[in-house]
């Protein structure tokens, strides 16, 4: 009896165990993992698992071997081989890729911002690369990503035909504000203005390709006017302290309201990966149908991907460029130089020159990214190189070439991210 308890009681005391930390926080917050009780020079895999709002499963491995006391830390070991390599503690996060027999160009994107991101995190014996759910883990736990922190507020927006969602933070207020613009995919992406709520800002996520009761035809200045104005005027929101960030096409009608409207008069603005080098004068069905004019400048690589960027050349060819010169607010570009959907880089080259020319370039501020694509999302999020995108001026799905090498690509997004924070505090807070 005595020897059966014994051997019973040294199984439990070398179980591995494996702890993250924290077991909750925000997605933009960076978690450790540490996992102890295995033999010295032990070859384990740790692998992290997700299913997305869309029903799809992601997941991330790395290779890692024990020390000499059984330990594995997420900080300071080297992951020898897996989809990341090398001392990356969130690689678990932003090297996930859809598993085998996924449907194919799918994107990780949040839909439920009220939802955590739940990881299943769990160590197996050995360094292996597929088949893990055949497998048993030596330990397993689960952390909670949060998009949003306790006591943000969600509010719907509908008005004069307006689709937005506004985010506050917890507390009385006023804020300072950032009026949220993503790109071409169309939808009301609000995953970043719950993440920029917070941080302190109230932050309006705005539709605008495709929204309910509104064509393409009425979607011009004006719409974009109302919103500003519906923001500035919200009664928890810091008049006129405002911000504008883009991404992607959302970049491209930052750049024009803040050149040429009357009324959209920013403390600052963010564009990602965006371009000067497409006027949006009228209506933004005016411009998709000036698109597909050029359709013929598209390429194809040998993977049958969609090359986008010689298109907005052909654009500016055609009907020059907005005039960036009129600027009179502070200026943050951020750019991954292996961006295959915008010429970015170029573009922020040609506006430095211009805004030099004008006497405004000292408002100008330029962050370009090696190995970093078009897609630069908040910090950890997976890296997509291709995904499947409907084209709005041809309804056509293509599998679009954003661009990028993950581990730059995810270097990129943690940097970014802590820079924009920072750009939108200092300028936000100023008097």
């Amino acid at each position: 009896m005595y020897s059966l308890y014994r051997s019973v009681s040294t199984q439990k005391r070398t179980c591995p165990l494996l702890s993250v930390q924290p077991i909750r926080g925000l997605v933009d917050e960076k978690f450790k993992f540490v996992v102890t009780n295995l033999p010295p020079n032990q070859k384990v895999t740790l692998h992290s698992l997700h299913q997305s709002d869309d029903k799809d499963f992601w997941e991330a491995f790395g290779h890692y071997v024990s020390d000499e006391h059984g330990s594995v830390t997420g900080f300071k070991d080297e992951s020898l081989g897996g989809t990341f390599e090398g001392t990356e503690p969130m690689g678990l996060l932003w090297s996930m890729r859809p598993t085998s027999g996924s449907r194919h160009g799918i994107r990780l994107r949040k839909r439920d911002t009220f939802r955590p991101m739940e990881v299943c995190i769990s160590v197996y014996s050995g360094h292996i690369s597929q088949g893990f759910s055949q497998q048993t883990p030596l330990a397993t736990s689960v952390s909670e990503r949060w998009y949003i922190a306790p006591g943000v507020k969600r509010v719907n927006i509908r008005e004069k035909n307006l689709r937005g969602t506004l985010f506050l933070p917890p507390g009385s207020g006023p804020y300072p504000a950032v009026l949220d613009l993503w790109g071409g995919g169309g939808g009301l992406v609000e995953y970043r203005s719950a993440i920029l709520a917070s941080h302190g800002f109230a932050s309006m996520a705005l539709e605008y390709l495709g929204p309910e009761d509104l064509r393409l035809e009425d979607t011009d200045a004006s719409y974009f006017e109302r919103a500003y104005q519906i923001l500035n005027n919200h009664p928890m929101v810091k008049k006129d302290n405002l911000a504008v960030l883009g991404l992607s096409i959302g970049s491209v009608i930052t750049l024009n309201m803040v050149s040429y409207s009357k009324v959209i008069k920013p403390k600052c603005c963010v564009c990602i990966s965006g371009s000067h080098l497409v006027p949006v004068n009228k209506s933004l069905f005016e411009l998709f149908e000036q698109l597909k004019n050029h359709a013929d400048k598209l390429r194809v690589n040998e993977d049958n991907q969609v090359i986008y960027r010689n298109l907005h050349l052909a654009i500016s060819c055609e009907s020059g460029k907005v005039d960036v010169g009129r600027i009179k607010c502070p200026l943050l570009l951020v750019n991954g130089d292996d961006d295959q959907t915008f010429p970015a880089v170029e573009s922020a080259e040609d506006m430095a020159m211009m805004m030099e020319k004008a006497g405004n370039r000292h408002l100008l501020e330029i962050l370009t990214y090696p190995g970093a694509g078009h897609l630069i999302e908040p910090p950890y999020s997976p890296h997509f190189r291709a995904t499947k995108y409907k084209l709005q001026e041809t309804n056509e799905t293509i599998v679009m070439l954003w661009g990028g090498q993950t581990k730059p690509h995810a270097y990129a997004q943690e940097d970014a991210w802590k820079k924009i924070l920072a750009f939108l505090w200092q300028h936000l807070s100023a008097p």
